[in-house]
């Protein structure tokens, strides 16, 4: 067990039947805090996952951003460690302890939880989030001239990290802008690799042609911007 102050962020919308078995296996001798952040559910997320134990906290702004800062304006100065993990039970909640190892070793200051790296039940990752994803790390390493796999949203963060990096985005560009802040404040970044599964019910983004499109954009106009504003 770790003695470090570990905070796990959750993002939910709609996630009624996945969000208490994502609760249920989180290591609870790990994590010392849970927060979900409900994006304006419609349906018994909210219910659900305080029924097994979470502190829940609403969000009435749509967007994966505003949900992760909303998340983040709840953590307490003396956490160390905060995990992001999605509500839909596509990740492996347990892999957290993969990814918070090397942190709490200090060998790390941000882990990326690898979905390319590693395994992945068939169908799991859609072919349009897989082709976007390709060409966001091609554009991350042509840019700065770091070679990520993968813009898994699972992943770990040192909170004073964090905080130094100034998360902005408030919508798809999440993970990317940290991926990338990562990179120009010089912060010990570590691939790791997790498993992942078909999601419980339908993505809100992928699963759709608009969201799709939508998040696609975002993500690379997300990418051209830090590289403009760098220039």
């Amino acid at each position: 067990m770790s003695s470090l102050n570990i905070s796990v962020i959750i993002p939910a919308y709609n996630e009624e039947d996945a969000i208490g078995k994502v609760i249920s296996e989180i290591p609870k001798d790990l994590a010392n805090r849970i927060i979900v952040i409900d994006n304006g559910s419609s349906d018994n997320t909210v219910a659900n996952a305080e029924k097994e134990g979470a502190f829940v906290v609403a969000e009435p702004v749509r967007g994966y951003g505003s949900a992760c800062l909303r998340g983040m304006s709840q953590l307490a100065e003396d956490t160390d460690i905060v995990v992001f993990l999605d509500g839909d039970y596509s990740d492996y909640p347990e892999d957290m302890r993969k990814l918070t190892t090397p942190i709490i070793n200090n060998e790390a200051d941000i882990t990326i939880g690898s979905r390319m790296r590693g395994a992945r039940e068939k169908g799991a990752l859609l072919i349009q989030a897989y082709l976007g994803n390709k060409l966001a790390t091609f554009l991350i390493r042509l840019f700065w001239g770091y070679s990520y796999s993968d813009l898994g949203p699972f992943r770990a963060v040192r909170y004073k990290s964090l905080k130094q990096i100034n998360m902005r985005d408030k919508d798809f560009g999440w993970t990317v802008e940290m991926q990338i802040k990562a990179i120009t404040n010089k912060l010990r970044i570590a691939e790791i690799p997790v498993r992942y599964r078909k999601r419980t019910g339908v993505s809100k983004i992928t699963g759709t042609v608009k969201g799709t499109i939508s998040a696609g954009v975002k993500i690379i106009y997300t990418i051209l911007k830090y590289k403009i504003s760098s220039s």
